[in-house]
Formats: structure tokens, sequence, C-alpha cells
């Protein structure tokens, strides 16, 4: 590796060289904000003849003695990208205004200097060779083709008519003078004696912070020579990028693809800022073969998470309609999951039947833990392992069984409990995508003309009894009927529906909304074909008895949808716990734990406790001695201040002397503080 300074605009002017963006780095997407700092900058050092120069970071490089045919000499750019572009669009606006001032010298020098190598053949004729979708946008400036449109977005055309509109005649030779002064540090690395994604990781870059996806790309592909680069991003790759993406929302989800990918794989959540350590730890690259034969399952499931992030791309339309239902709840959680279930299904281990039965058991499963209101991190470790309880001789009744034996913060909430949150539950400040998940699939269910409810502008939540009522209502129920309502039940499921007429029904009173007909356009509830409005036009009134009545019938049909299995297998399936969920461990035994996703062979809660923390305690002893934790396990390097001592290590030891039920106590608390509590699963013996 050689380090040194140098100015840009001398760097840029190298005779004969091609600086290329290899295709594993991210796309070009400086934005105005970044472009406008360093045009500002530009500006000052232009201005101000005090000013000798302006650092602008690193530009690292890898130079092999590659050279092209005609004699051109390239240079791969690993850290840099982004400021290169930036510089070279600023030169093609200069190079522009110069044609247009008439100025043919100043046209050749920036051309012949910054843009081009004059005797190049077409393929190494720029100077600066993006990726492909920028080096097309390049070129196209480069043509200056009146006639010619570019038809797609493009970042790199967006700043340079930006740049256009900030650089003109009466200040562009300011810029010229700052570009001058523009200083870098240049890193040159040689594959063979360097490291370069080492070097890559540890740089502090002036640029955009890499997503976890990005560097994951480096890593596969920065190794490889430039005809195994395309191998690998052509069959691979690319392919994943295209897939494991959001198309409604045109967002990239490779990094949480990899990340679920990983969960999948090592039955262990990576942390969202170390999906790339974790994926270099699992997939330590030694051959072109072993990669390939990694890329392969990677490849393999991102065609499932690509349906689960776009329902539509699902031809089974029963099955997508699942999918829409899942993602619309947003449980996102339970992807590393669904990706094997699908794969049973497309590898047709399963049936279709069996297959839309784990997608509704999910829901119901996450559904009534959300009405009744249990905290969503609890699912995290639930469906990491869920997998591990399929009995594929009795597929669905066993993930139905291992679901519904939960314990704790993990429980599948059964019908008594759920009814009873349900019941009582503000349904309507609950986020617009859950409202409109319960009423679309209270109202559709059996339903075969099934209302789109979230594409329908039209239709919209209607409190029955509404919010603010007019004083007919008080006259007609009276005041004691009345104020109850009021203060139990206006926003409870019963008191909810859905009209096209919201506007217009409004604060009126019941009968007026049922019969509503102005003008013959049928406002009213009895003229509604939903079935959400069936009842209310069987009644007169709308008090405290009629809205009981509603919630029955309600509930009938909520337990049709989110159903409790009520399952027996014939094989006992075995599962563990989480620590915190565990029944009080007085009087038991262990079969095993696992720890950090490693499985513990031990029987006792004293072969538990001293096991775990002298994991912990190797891990981070520091955090032991800066919080009470010490001062709380009573660790010293003393042994004779324990009444039974254990040694955590050379110098320190533990007092195990404690009943089973503290020695938990001790252990969550532990777990706690140092941020694992997710980490620790227990199976007692039977």
């Amino acid at each position: 590796m050689k380090a040194s300074e140098e100015k840009l605009d001398r760097f840029l002017s190298q005779n004969e060289t091609q600086f290329v963006i290899p295709i594993y780095q991210r796309n070009y997407d400086w934005k105005y904000s970044e472009c406008g700092q360093l045009l500002d900058d530009i500006f000052e050092l232009g201005k101000d003849d005090n000013l000798n120069a302006h650092f602008i970071g690193s530009i690292v490089y890898i130079h092999d003695d590659v050279y092209f045919a005609g004699g051109i000499r390239e240079l791969t750019i690993i850290d840099g990208q982004q400021r290169l572009t930036t510089v070279t669009l600023i030169y093609l606006v200069l190079y522009r205004l110069a044609k247009l001032l008439g100025n043919d010298r100043l046209v050749n020098q920036i051309n012949k200097t910054y843009l081009i190598n004059e005797f190049a053949d077409d393929e190494e004729k720029l100077k600066l060779r993006p990726t492909d979708n920028n080096d097309r946008a390049l070129k196209y400036l480069l043509r200056d083709d009146p006639q010619e449109e570019y038809h797609t977005f493009s970042r790199l055309i967006e700043n340079f008519n930006y740049f256009k509109t900030k650089i003109n005649e009466n200040n562009y030779e300011f810029v010229r003078k700052g570009l001058k002064k523009l200083m870098f540090v240049k890193i040159s690395l040689e594959r063979e004696k360097d490291d370069p994604q080492r070097i890559f990781e540890s740089l502090n870059s002036t640029g955009l912070a890499l997503s976890q996806a990005d560097l994951i790309r480096n890593y596969i592909l920065m190794r490889l020579n430039r005809k195994s680069q395309n191998q690998i991003y052509d069959n691979y790759w690319e392919y994943i990028e295209q897939l494991a993406k959001d198309e409604l929302k045109n967002e990239s989800r490779v990094s949480d693809y990899i990340r679920d990918y990983l969960t999948l794989e090592n039955k262990r959540i990576p942390n969202k800022n170390k999906v790339y350590q974790e994926f270099k730890d699992k997939y330590p690259i030694s051959t072109i073969e072993e990669l390939e034969k990694n890329l392969k399952s990677i490849k393999k499931f991102v065609i499932y998470y690509n349906k689960l992030l776009n329902p539509a791309k699902e031809n089974d339309k029963d099955i997508r309609l699942q999918l829409e239902f899942i993602k619309q709840l947003e449980i996102n959680v339970t992807y590393p999951f669904l990706l094997k279930i699908y794969d049973d299904y497309s590898t047709e281990l399963i049936s279709k039947k069996i297959f839309i039965g784990v997608l509704e058991i999910i829901q119901s499963f996450t559904w009534r833990r959300f009405i009744i209101g249990l905290p969503p991190s609890a699912l995290n470790q639930i469906f990491m392992r869920l997998y591990e309880d399929v009995n594929h001789e009795n597929y669905l009744p066993s993930i139905q069984f291992a679901l519904t034996k939960k314990k704790g913060s993990q429980i599948f909430p059964r019908d008594t409990e759920v009814l009873h949150a349900l019941k009582e539950k503000n349904m309507y400040d609950v986020q617009s995508k859950n409202r409109i998940y319960f009423l679309k699939r209270l109202e559709n269910y059996e339903n075969k003309e099934p209302v789109k409810i979230e594409d329908n502008d039209s239709l919209t939540i209607e409190h029955i009894f509404p919010q603010n009522p007019d004083p007919q209502w008080k006259i007609d129920l009276g005041k004691e009927e009345y104020n109850l309502i009021r203060e139990n039940y206006v926003n409870t499921i019963a008191n909810l529906t859905l009209s096209g007429n919201n506007g217009k029904l409004g604060n009126k009173p019941f009968l007026i909304k049922r019969d509503m007909n102005i003008d013959g356009k049928e406002q009213g509830y009895k003229y509604s074909r939903l079935w959400l409005n069936r009842y209310l036009t069987e009644i007169d009134r709308w008090g405290k008895e009629e809205i009981e009545k509603r919630f029955e019938i309600i509930k009938e049909r909520f337990l049709k949808i989110w159903i409790f299995p009520e399952v027996e297998v014939e094989e006992k399936i075995v599962f563990d716990v989480n620590i915190f969920d565990a029944e009080e461990p007085t009087g038991k035994k262990l079969e095993y734990a696992i720890f950090f996703d490693r499985k513990l062979d031990i029987s006792s809660v004293t072969d538990l406790y001293l096991e775990v923390m002298k994991i912990l305690f190797n891990l981070q002893p520091e955090t032991f001695f800066t919080s009470s934790l010490s001062e709380y396990l009573r660790i010293t390097k003393d042994p004779q201040q324990c009444s039974r001592p254990n040694s955590l290590n050379e110098t320190y030891f533990i007092d195990t002397k404690l009943s089973s039920k503290h020695k938990f106590d001790r252990l969550k608390k532990t777990l706690t503080i140092l941020d694992c509590e997710d980490e620790l699963m227990i199976k007692y013996k039977d």
C-alpha cells in the first residue's frame, strides 16, 4: 500500500488512464445537498487567493498493472466514487459552457485532460468508467445531442443539471480555480500484496455510509478478478438485488433479506448493524466454487422473499391474498420461518392447503397477541426457531401445537382473554393498517364478492354512535345510557363500521343514519351491501343492548377467522423456552440449555448458573464492575468470602449457595443488564 497527498485535478489528468468503478460498488447516489456543499467549497477556494488547498478525503484504488489493448491503464476505484463522479460532472458542465462561449481552447483542454483518453478505443475512451447505468448516462451527457432524450431517471443526470443552474459565465473561472485546490489522500493498493477489503472497511470515508448489503457485495466481489466479478455479479448478486426489493415503495431490502437468511441459517438474529460481520463469519471466502455454492442457496430463497415483499408476484390467488394480509400486518419477523415454509411448498413437500393453513395460523397468533397488547419483541425468538418444531409427518398440527404451548410473553392468547380484550379495545386509534386489516377480514370472510377496502377511497370508518353526537341522541337514549356509551363504547369495534357516506351521516340520530336517502342516493345503512352493516338494518335504536348484540355477532366471526387451534399430535414435540418465560425452577432438572446458539449439556440449575455466568463474565468483565452486578452477585477475589465458591476465571469467584429461584433471578438480571435477554433458552426434563 502506498499513500500520498495529491491534487485532484492532477490525478484526473493522468494520460491514458481509466478510472473504473467496479460492479460491486453501490450506485452513484449523491444528492443536491452533497453536491451543493462541494460546490460551495469550490467557490470559496476559487474566490479566496489566501486559501491554497481543501482536503476532500481519500481515494482508494487497486492498481494491478492492468492495461487494455490500446495501452490504457486501469485503476479500480474502491473508495471515492461519489467524489470522482461529481467532480467529473462539474468538468462536464464547464466543458459544455466553454462550447457555448465559443472558447475552443478551453473545450479541448477540459475534454482531453479530464473527460476522455483521446486516442483510446471506444470502450476505454471515457476517463471515468462508471457501472452500466451511469456509464450510459455519462456517455449521453458527453454526446450533447439536442435530438436525443434520456428516458430513465439518473442521479448522475440530475446532478449535472443541478450544476448547470449554478455555474455560469460569471463564476466559472472561480470554479476552475477552486477545482485546482482540491486535495485528497491517494491510497494505491496491489491485490496480491494488500487486503483491499480490510483496508476498505477501516477507512473513514467522507462519503455516504454504506449499507450492510453494500459491504457484503464488496466482500463477495472485491477479491475476484474482473472476469470472475462479472460472473458472480451477473449470475447471483444482481439477481438477489433485483428480487430483494419492495417494488411498491421502490426500496431495496437486500440488507434485510440477508439478515433474515442468516437468522434462518444460524437460528440467531443478527444485529442490524452487524449483518455484514455475521455474513463474513458464516461464509469465509476461499474459492469461487465455494462462493457459488453459498450464493446458490441465497439466490434460491430470495425468490420466496420477493413474494413476501410483493404478494402480487404470487400466481395463486388464494396464497396471494394471505401474503397480502401478512404484509399489511408488517410482521416481517416471521420471514425467516416463512422462507422455509415457502420452500417446502415450492418443492411440493407440503400442499397448498397446508401452506395456507400455516399463513392463517401465523395471522391468528400475531393478531390475537396484538388485540390483548402483548409486546411484539417476543416474536423474534418465536419465529427464529419455530421451524425446528415442524414435524414433516404432521406438518400443520405440529406448528399449531408448538405455538399453543408457548408460555409467558410468548403465549398464544385463548378465546376468553382475547374476546375480553377485544370488547373493550380502542380500535379506532390503532394504526390505520391494523384497522384496515381487521375490517377487511371481518367484511370479506366467506364473501364471494370481496370488498377492496384499502383501495376504496369512498369507504371510511364510521362511528355508529358519533364521537360528537347530535343532542337528539341523549333524548332518544336517556342521560344514563347516553353517558355510558360515550364513556365505554364509542371507539370499540362494536360501534365502528364502514360507510361511503360518512360525511352525510355525521353525528345524526340513528334512525336518520339508518334510513337516509337524500336525492335518492341511498346513503343510509339499510341500503348498504356490507356485512358489517347488515345488523344495523334490523334494529330501530342504537343503545347498550344493541352494541353488545353486535359485538356477539362480530365475536362469532372473529373466532372463525382468527382461530385458536385445538390440536393433538401423536409424537411429542420437544421445545425449549426463554428463561424469562420458563416456569419456576424449584425442584426441577434440566435436559439442556442453549446459550448464544450453543447447546449446553447440563442437568442442574447450579450448572446452568455457573456456566452462563462464566461466559458472560469473560465476555464483558468491565460491565460487572461498572454496574452493581459484582456486588449483587457477590463476585470476589477471596473464595473465603463465599459460602460455596466457584471460579469464574483464574482470579474471581462467585457464590453458588443460592436457591434455584434466586439463581434464576440473578441470571435474568445479569442478562438484562448485558442486553442478552434473548440468548438463553432452557428445556426442563419431563
